[in-house]
C-alpha cells in the first residue's frame, strides 16, 4: 500500500527555518521530520512512499538522491581500477517516488496530480509536518471495516496552558499542566479509497474544504480516534519541543503505538 505525504507547502508559520528548506526537511534530532514520519510507517511495514513536492522541491530530491551514500560506509579505490565499495549500509528499505506537484498547488490539487501514481488502490495519506504514534494497522482495520471512502485520524490537540480548578475561597483544588483540549481535530494519517480523487477539481482545490466536507455530508468520512501522542510542527516553538524530545532520548512517536 502506498503512503502519500504532502510535503510541498511554503511553511510560512515557521519561516525562520522554511526560508532555507521545505518544512518537512527541517531537522529534529539530526534528521528531517520527513524521515521521522516515514519511520513511523516503515516500522509498521509500509515502505512504498509517494511524496508530493512543491516549495524548494530540489532540496528533497537532493536528500534522497544522496541518501544511500550518506547512510553507508564506503571505500573509494582511486588506483588503476577505480571503484566504490559499500562496506556497510544503514539506509532504509524504502521505495520513494518524488513528484513535483507545483509550488502553489493546494493540498487537494497535489493529490489529483499523483492520481496515476496511486492507481486504483486504497492508499494512506498524511501531512509532512506532524508526528504521532498512530497504529496504522488498526487505522486500516477500522477503515476496511466501516467500508466508507475515507478515514481521518482524529486527535485532541495538546493544551498550551495549565488548567486550575479552584474552590469558592480561591483555594486551588486541582492543577493540571497542559491537558489535551476537549475538541477533536483532523490529525492527518488518513486512509482513503481512490474514488476520493474524483471529488478534487484541480490545483486550486483544498482537500480540507469541498472534498472532505462533501464526504462528511455524504456520510463517507469516518474518524479513527487516536488517544496517544500527536504533535504538529507549525512553529519554531513546536520544532524546538520535538528536538528536545529527541535530545532527551524520548521519542514518543515511535513508542507504544496506540
Amino acid at each position: 500500500m502506498k503512503v502519500v505525504i504532502l510535503a510541498g507547502g511554503l511553511g510560512t508559520r515557521i519561516s525562520e527555518e522554511s526560508i532555507h528548506r521545505p518544512k518537512p526537511m527541517i531537522e529534529i534530532g539530526g534528521k528531517p521530520i520527513l524521515w521521522h514520519l516515514m519511520k513511523i510507517y516503515s516500522e509498521q511495514g509500509f515502505n512504498d512512499f509517494v511524496i508530493c513536492l512543491g516549495y524548494k522541491a530540489h532540496v528533497v530530491k537532493d536528500y534522497f538522491a544522496n541518501y544511500y551514500v550518506r547512510e553507508s560506509d564506503l571505500t573509494f579505490d582511486f588506483t588503476d581500477s577505480p571503484r566504490t565499495t559499500i562496506r556497510r549500509n544503514r539506509s532504509e528499505p524504502w521505495k520513494v517516488t518524488l513528484v513535483d506537484t507545483g509550488e502553489h498547488t493546494m493540498t487537494g490539487g497535489r493529490l489529483k496530480r499523483i492520481k496515476d501514481v496511486i492507481g486504483n488502490e486504497a492508499f494512506l495519506l498524511t501531512y509532512g509536518d506532524g508526528l504521532a504514534n498512530v497504529n496504522i494497522h488498526r487505522l486500516l482495520e477500522f477503515h476496511r471495516r466501516h467500508g466508507k471512502l475515507a478515514t481521518l485520524t482524529a486527535v485532541q490537540p495538546p493544551g498550551r496552558f495549565g488548567v486550575l480548578t479552584m474552590a469558592d475561597d480561591s483555594r486551588i483544588e486541582l492543577f493540571q499542566e497542559k491537558p489535551p483540549g476537549e475538541s477533536w481535530i483532523n490529525g492527518g494519517f488518513f486512509a482513503m479509497e481512490p474514488e476520493v480523487l474524483e471529488r478534487i477539481e484541480g490545483d486550486s482545490t483544498v482537500l480540507e474544504e469541498a472534498p472532505l466536507r462533501g464526504l462528511a455530508m455524504d456520510g463517507q468520512l469516518m474518524a479513527f480516534k487516536h488517544f496517544g501522542f500527536w504533535q504538529p510542527m507549525d512553529t519554531l516553538r513546536d520544532r524546538n519541543y520535538l528536538h528536545a524530545l529527541c535530545a532527551s532520548g524520548n521519542v514518543p512517536w515511535m513508542v507504544g503505538l496506540s
